[in-house]
C-alpha cells in the first residue's frame, strides 16, 4: 500500500483584509471591489517559499523519525533561486539526512500534485521510500490588480511512503496544455494573466471537468463516490459552472479557503487536501485536482490508520493563529514593492561567505549544537571545550539538535534604531528547556508579546536578502508561544 503517511500545513500569521486593499487601490481598478470579501494570508517580511515549505514539512514530520526520510521534493513557482537547488536548502532545517534525493518542481501551478505523483511512483518502484513533498508559494500581483487581492501565501507537506498509510493512493489522470492564462518570465516579479472570462470558460471550466471525467471513466466511478472533491478555482462563477457540469454537491465540495487564505498557487490543492484530511474518516474517498498548464487528478482512499495520526498544527491550527495586518503600505514594503527609508544602518550590505556557510551549514540552517557526553550540557554554537565550568572536558561532544526545543526568554529589547521592515527590531537571549542559551531575533510578534519568561519555539526564516548579489541568508528566529484553539 502506497500513499500519504503524514501531512502538515502552514499559513502565515498575518492576514490582510481585502477591504483595506480596496480602500487604497479601487480608484485605479474598481473591479477589485468584486473580490473584497475576506482576507488574504500574507507572508512576513522574513518568509518565502522555502521557509513556508519547511514549516509545513516540520509539521508533517511531527512524531516521525526524520532519519527515515529518503527524499525531499519542493514544489513552487516562487523559489528564490534559479540555479541553486532550493530543496537542498530545506534539507538541513527539516533535520533529514544529507543522503536523500532532492528535487525542485516548478514551472506551472500543478507542480505540487506532479511532485506527489513523482514521489508515489518512486515509492512504488521500491527504490526509495518516505519522500517528503512540500509546497509553498508567495506570488505577487501588481498593486491594484485582481491577482493582488486574490492571491494568498500558504504551504502544505505530505510524507509519501508504504508504511502506516493514512490515505492510500488509488489512481490518477492527467492532461497537459500550453494554456498561457497566467505567466511570469524569468525576470518578471508580478503575475500576468490573460482575460478573465477566457480563463474561466476555456481554462477552469474545460480542463477541470475533462480531467475529472477522465479519472471517473478510467476507474469506472461516479462523482458521488467521493466524500470530498478538491479543485483550485477562485472564480465563483467558474466554480458554480464546474459544480453544475459535474454534479458536485455542496456536501462534497471542499472549501478553497479563498476568504481565509487566498489562492496560494502550487500549494493550494495541497493545502485544501491537508485541510480535508484533518476531518477525514476511514473509507472516505478524496479526489484532488490541480490546475495550471493542464490538470492532475489524484484519487485517495482514507484508511483506518487516520485514527492514529499525530495531532499536529495543520491548516486549521495555522488559520486560528492569526493577527491582522491592518496597514497596506507595510505589505508593499514587505514585498519590496514600495521603496522605504530604513536609515543609514539599512545601507550596510549583507554578505554571505558561501565557503563558511558550507562548513557551518548544519549549525546555521540545521540549528545543530553540541552536547557534552560527560555532563550532558547542551551548548550552541558547537564547542570543543565544555561550557560547564564544573566539567570543562575537551573533545567529548556529540551533535545536538536545538531546532525542535522550546525555551524561554531571559533578556530582550525592542530597538527602534536598528534597520527593520517591522520596527522595532525585537531580539534577546533564550534559555532552552534542557539547557543551552543563544541570542535570537524575534518574529511574528509585537513588543508587548515578549516578556521575561515567555515560552518560545524556533522558526526557520530569512535572516537577510543580499540584493547586490541576490543571495538570501537563512537562520532561526524565536516565536513567542500563544494559546490557540483550532477553528471548528
Amino acid at each position: 500500500m502506497v500513499g500519504i503517511c503524514s501531512f502538515g500545513g502552514y499559513v502565515p500569521r498575518y492576514r490582510l483584509n481585502r477591504g483595506t486593499i480596496v480602500q487604497s487601490m479601487a480608484w485605479i481598478n474598481p473591479i477589485i471591489m468584486a473580490h473584497a470579501q475576506g482576507e488574504k494570508a500574507v507572508a512576513n517580511f522574513d518568509e518565502d517559499a522555502i521557509t513556508m515549505a519547511v514549516a509545513a514539512g516540520i509539521d508533517a514530520l511531527q512524531g516521525i523519525d526524520p532519519a527515515s526520510v529518503e527524499g525531499v521534493y519542493l514544489a513552487s513557482t516562487t523559489m528564490p533561486y534559479k540555479e541553486r537547488l532550493n530543496a537542498a536548502i530545506a534539507v538541513a532545517p527539516l533535520n533529514v539526512p544529507d543522503q536523500v534525493r532532492a528535487a525542485d518542481f516548478s514551472g506551472g501551478l500543478k507542480a505540487g500534485t506532479t511532485a506527489i505523483l513523482a514521489a508515489i511512483e518512486g515509492v512504488e518502484s521500491k527504490n526509495i521510500n518516505n519522500i517528503l513533498v512540500a509546497s509553498a508559494d508567495c506570488r505577487l500581483g501588481r498593486p491594484g490588480s485582481t491577482q493582488e487581492i486574490i492571491f494568498g501565501d500558504a504551504g502544505a507537506a505530505f510524507l509519501i511512503g508504504d508504511t502506516d498509510v493514512i490515505a492510500e493512493f488509488k489512481g490518477s489522470y492527467s492532461v497537459t496544455y500550453d494554456f498561457a492564462d497566467h505567466m511570469r518570465g524569468s525576470d518578471t516579479r508580478f503575475d500576468r494573466q490573460w482575460e478573465e472570462r477566457w480563463i474561466r470558460d476555456l481554462g477552469y471550466a474545460d480542463f477541470i471537468p475533462e480531467v475529472i471525467n477522465g479519472l471517473l471513466d478510467k476507474y469506472q466511478m461516479k462523482i458521488s463516490d467521493f466524500s470530498k472533491v478538491i479543485y483550485p478555482c477562485n472564480n465563483r462563477g467558474g466554480r458554480k459552472k464546474i459544480n453544475g457540469k459535474l454534479g458536485i454537491s455542496p456536501e462534497i465540495e471542499q472549501s478553497n479557503l479563498q476568504t481565509e487564505i487566498g489562492d496560494s498557487g502550487t500549494s493550494l490543492p495541497l493545502v485544501m487536501l491537508a485541510n480535508a484530511l484533518e476531518d477525514a474518516n476511514p473509507g472516505d474517498r478524496i479526489l484532488v485536482v490541480s490546475y495550471g498548464s493542464g490538470c492532475d487528478a489524484l484519487f485517495f482512499e482514507v484508511t483506518e490508520q487516520i485514527k492514529n495520526r499525530k495531532n499536529n498544527r495543520g491548516i486549521s491550527g495555522s488559520l486560528a493563529n492569526k493577527a491582522a495586518l491592518d496597514n497596506y503600505t507595510k505589505y508593499l514594503v514587505w514585498r519590496n514593492i514600495l521603496p522605504v527609508e530604513t536609515g543609514m544602518r539599512g545601507e550596510v550590505s549583507d554578505f554571505t561567505a558561501l565557503s563558511t556557510l558550507w562548513r557551518r551549514q548544519k549549525e546555521i540552517n540545521g540549528m545543530w549544537g553540541s552536547r557534552c557526553k560527560k555532563c550532558n550540557t547542551p551548548q550552541y554554537p558547537p564547542q570543543r571545550i565544555c561550557a560547564n565550568p564544573e566539567c570543562g572536558s575537551v573533545d567529548q561532544m556529540e551533535p545536538y539538535a536545538f531546532a525542535d526545543k522550546t525555551g524561554h526568554v531571559i533578556t530582550y529589547t525592542g530597538d527602534m534604531l536598528a534597520s527593520s521592515f517591522d520596527p522595532p527590531s525585537i531580539y534577546g537571549r533564550i534559555d532552552f528547556q534542557d539547557g543551552g542559551r543563544c541570542n535570537f531575533d524575534f518574529t511574528d510578534c509585537d513588543l508587548e508579546d515578549v516578556k521575561t519568561g515567555t515560552p518560545v519555539t524556533l522558526s526557520f526564516r530569512k535572516k537577510y536578502h543580499d540584493r547586490t548579489r541576490d543571495i538570501v541568508g537563512y537562520f532561526w528566529k524565536a516565536v513567542p508561544v500563544k494559546e490557540v484553539k483550532k477553528n471548528g
